[in-house]
C-alpha cells in the first residue's frame, strides 16, 4: 500500500485567514509545478504515492499537505527543492494562530513560570494526556482537529532542548496530578514524565497541595515570560478567552502573585518526592 493513499483525508480546519492563505499558496505553487511538467493530478499522485483526489485538495487548497507530500512531489516535478522549502511555512499554518503566538513567546523567553489550577500545563504534557483532554472537548472536535491541536503542543515542548536552556519553572495544583484523566495508565505515565522533566538542570515542578491554607493562584492559572529583550508579558487562558498581557502593570501584578504561590507551594525537591509517591499508588 502507497503511503498516505488509504488514510483518511486530513481536509483543512483553519481558524484564520492567514493560515488558509499560505495552505492555499502552497497548494497553487504544486499545481503550477505540475503543471508546467506536463503531469496530470493522477500523474503525480501515482509518482507519490498518493490519490488523486489526494493532489486535486492539496492544490486548491483544501488539504494540509504533509511534508512527505512537499518532499516527493518536490523530487518527482523537479523543483529544486523550491516546494520542499515550504515544509515550515506549512507545519506553522496547520496550528491555530493564538497557539503559533504563544509558541514564538516561548521561543523566545529567558524564563517562564506558569501556575496550572485545572490540568497539567500544556508544556508538561504527554501525548496521550493531551489527546485524552482534547478528546474531553465539549462541542466534540473532529479527529483532525484533536490531532492538530496535540500535534501543536507537543511542538511547542520543543523549548525544553533550546540552546541556551531558558529557566521554566512550573507549580502545578495537587488535584490534577490526582484526576485520572485519560485513565490511570495516562496518569501514571504523566507523573513519570513530570519525574523525567523535573531532573532537567533548567526545569523546576513544584506541587502546591490541598491543604495549603494561603493561596496566591485562587484567580486561576497563568503564566509570565520574560523575554530576551528585558521585557516581560503575562498569558492566561479560560474557558473560550486566550489573553496576552502586555500592559506593565498588569504584568506586575502576575509576577508578584507567582513569586508568592512559588513560595507557598512545595519546594522542588519535596515535589519530587510527593509525585514520586503519588506514581507509585496511581
Amino acid at each position: 500500500m502507497a503511503d498516505g493513499a488509504d488514510e483518511p483525508d486530513r481536509d483543512v480546519e483553519l481558524e484564520d485567514d492567514d493560515s488558509g492563505a499560505v495552505i492555499a499558496a502552497v497548494g497553487r505553487q504544486v499545481r503550477l509545478w505540475r503543471e508546467a511538467a506536463g503531469m496530470r493530478a493522477a500523474d503525480l499522485g501515482a509518482a507519490i504515492g498518493y490519490g488523486e483526489n489526494q493532489v486535486y485538495k492539496v492544490e486548491t487548497g483544501k488539504r494540509i499537505p504533509k511534508p512527505e507530500f512537499l518532499d516527493r512531489a518536490d523530487e518527482v516535478l523537479g523543483a529544486d527543492g523550491k516546494l520542499a522549502a515550504m515544509k515550515t511555512d506549512v507545519a506553522e499554518a496547520r496550528y491555530p494562530k493564538k497557539v503559533r503566538d504563544l509558541a514564538k513567546l516561548e521561543a523566545d523567553a529567558v524564563e517562564m513560570g506558569a501556575y496550572a489550577s485545572v490540568v497539567v500545563h500544556g508544556l508538561l504534557q504527554t501525548e496521550e494526556y493531551a489527546r485524552a483532554l482534547y478528546g474531553e472537548r465539549r462541542p466534540a472536535f473532529s479527529e483532525e482537529r484533536v490531532e492538530r491541536f496535540v500535534a501543536a503542543r507537543l511542538s511547542r515542548q520543543s523549548v525544553f532542548g533550546r540552546q541556551p536552556a531558558p529557566l521554566l519553572t512550573f507549580v502545578q495544583e495537587e488535584a490534577t496530578l490526582r484526576r485520572p484523566t485519560g485513565g490511570r495508565m495516562v496518569l501514571r505515565r504523566q507523573l513519570e514524565h513530570l519525574l523525567e522533566l523535573s531532573s532537567l538542570r533548567h526545569v523546576e515542578i513544584q506541587v502546591m497541595p490541598t491543604e495549603t491554607e494561603e493561596h496566591a493562584g485562587l484567580g486561576g492559572s497563568h503564566q509570565v515570560l520574560k523575554l530576551s529583550d528585558g521585557t516581560a508579558v503575562g498569558h492566561n487562558e479560560v474557558q473560550l478567552t486566550s489573553r496576552l498581557i502586555t500592559e506593565p502593570k498588569e504584568v506586575q501584578i502576575l509576577e508578584m502573585r507567582y513569586g508568592l504561590i512559588r513560595a507557598q507551594a512545595l519546594t522542588p525537591r519535596l515535589s519530587r518526592t510527593f509525585i514520586e509517591k503519588l506514581a507509585g499508588e496511581t
